[in-house]
């Protein structure tokens, strides 16, 4: 019978922000590649799209990144990780009465 080495969230957090960094260079370098100057009309749109949407990922990614990296501080600093809470009333209910 095996052993599982017991799970610990920083290390887990440390592996996740490697890879999503690897992820992020990864996506950059394929945002810089040139668009093909032989392409025209519906292929280049593709790809001209293609790389939109590879900018719109990686910068989701990046924010992701980011409040893993807050996670990571919070966990270091206090032992635990809080759950965001939302108090805020949205916009029907700040209006609803």
């Amino acid at each position: 019978m095996s052993r599982q080495k017991k799970f610990d969230a920083e290390d887990a957090i440390d592996r996740l922000m490697n890879s999503m960094s690897e992820a992020i260079n990864n996506m950059i370098e394929e945002v810089r590649r040139p668009i093909d100057p032989e392409a025209s009309g519906a292929g280049r749109k593709a790809e001209l799209q293609s790389v939109k949407q590879t900018a719109v990922d990686c910068q989701d990614l990046i924010k992701k990144y980011q409040e893993l990296a807050d996670m990571k501080k919070e966990l270091a600093s206090s032992g635990e990780i809080k759950e965001d809470k939302d108090f805020k009333a949205g916009f029907a209910e700040r209006f609803s009465k």
